[in-house]
């Protein structure tokens, strides 16, 4: 059937439907949507807190303070020449930026259930938004960290530079983990727990409170498969001129990282047409 002139046909919005396009087209042209969920993101964290935005410097500088006790003073835990609160803090901003990444795009959907059965718009923009939202948190524990670098007298080296790729590669591995789990977390409340779990025994696998010397040379190839390694690895290197740059190895868990970001965004497309249903 022809339109009547002048009048305008409507819009119809059908659901995505086999392995088709990731439809990052569309996610591009709702940046402003992106933008405000990013902004909604960034304050509704602190409004209600007693502390409000302190809590954004708080919580590694309190991790810091137990790690330097428990690590440094009485398990007295080599830091290869560095100050103690230097050696844990410079990681620890790397690892709260991704732990609070993967939490909040895990619980993303979940979230933002209420708005998502109301109105159509690219579902790929909430883990986005909620991933971005965590670089404000790591802006701060930046300027936490030079303040304490000025204190001990220590300088960043040329390497601080390839700081941003470093954390691109923490920004996609959390991205990877949270598509995979935000579409399950509709359905299976109690996963975003079981991430939180995951997470904690994760920190423990990752040289942040201790050095990555300490991993026996026999498990060092493992060990080095861990990605958020090279991300915690990178920040030191960068920051204190301790540790390793970047090597070879690398690649494999960038390649596995990269992997399950592409096949979990296919996932979340083919998929976010029953999001709504799974309530």
């Amino acid at each position: 059937m022809s339109a009547v002139p002048g009048q305008v046909e409507p819009l119809v919005i059908e659901p995505t439907r086999g392995w088709r396009s990731l439809g990052l087209a569309d996610v591009w042209r709702s940046r402003e949507l992106l933008w405000f969920l990013t902004s909604r993101e960034i304050k509704s964290r602190y409004r209600q807190m007693a502390l409000g935005p302190l809590w954004i410097i708080l919580r590694p500088l309190l991790t810091m303070v137990v790690f330097t006790v428990l690590f440094g003073h009485i398990a007295k835990l080599p830091s290869n020449g560095i100050p103690y609160p230097l050696f844990t803090f410079s990681a620890l901003i790397a690892w709260t930026y991704f732990s609070t990444a993967v939490g909040a795009t895990s619980g993303s959907l979940v979230a933002q259930l209420g708005l998502i059965s109301k109105v159509y718009f690219p579902r790929l923009v909430i883990p986005l938004a909620a991933a971005l939202g965590g670089l404000v948190d790591l802006a701060f524990a930046f300027v936490v960290l030079g303040l304490m670098m000025a204190a001990y007298g220590w300088a960043p080296t040329w390497w601080a530079f390839a700081i941003p790729l470093y954390l691109l590669f923490s920004m996609l591995t959390a991205l990877a983990i949270g598509l995979w789990t935000a579409t399950a977390a509709v359905k299976f409340r109690d996963l975003q727990y079981a991430t939180t779990y995951g997470l904690q025994i994760w920190l423990y696998a990752t040289p942040v409170a201790y050095s990555a010397s300490l991993i026996p040379q026999s498990w060092q190839l493992v060990y080095q498969l861990n990605p958020m390694y090279w991300v915690v690895a990178g920040f030191r290197y960068g920051l204190l001129g301790e540790g390793v740059g970047p090597k070879p190895i690398m690649l494999i868990p960038l390649g596995v990282v990269l992997a399950l970001l592409v096949s979990g965004a296919y996932i979340f497309r083919r998929t976010e047409r029953t999001i709504v249903d799974s309530q």
